[in-house]
């Protein structure tokens, strides 16, 4: 193969084995193995890639409230799966089954497995791509 041949194909390679590296694990942030569910009131609906995030205000067991990061889907996934910007608004109250952080117990997060707008029984359920 000439060199200019073989340069081309090590650049193409290494482009893409740096997408690969370019996605997280799941894995090294929650327990995906595990499912823990919140209820509260959604605050914010961040539609975007490469994931979207929903924003939920519960009342912890000292009666505190804590603010929930939820990591969902990208924009194309939800899409796909009926989801679009205008689907979840501030203020509505929402339950919310998902894979905890690592450091749940510092960290208020989940990896979305599921949720439920409770006003007029909505609801999502799915792997996070």
């Amino acid at each position: 193969m000439r060199s200019g041949g073989m340069l081309l194909l090590t650049a193409a390679l290494l482009a893409g084995t740096g997408a690969a590296y370019a996605h997280h694990s799941f894995a090294s942030t929650y327990h995906e193995e595990d499912a823990m569910t919140i209820e509260g009131q959604l605050v914010q609906f961040h539609y975007r890639n490469p994931h979207s995030f929903v924003h939920v205000l519960v009342p912890g067991d000292d009666g505190e409230t804590e603010r929930w990061a939820i990591e969902w889907g990208g924009v194309a996934q939800l899409n796909r799966e009926g989801v679009d910007r205008f689907t979840l608004k501030p203020g509505e109250t929402v339950r919310i089954t998902g894979a905890p952080s690592r450091s749940v117990e510092t960290d208020r997060r989940l990896l979305m497995r599921g949720i439920e707008r409770l006003a007029d029984g909505w609801s999502w359920g799915g792997e996070v791509d």
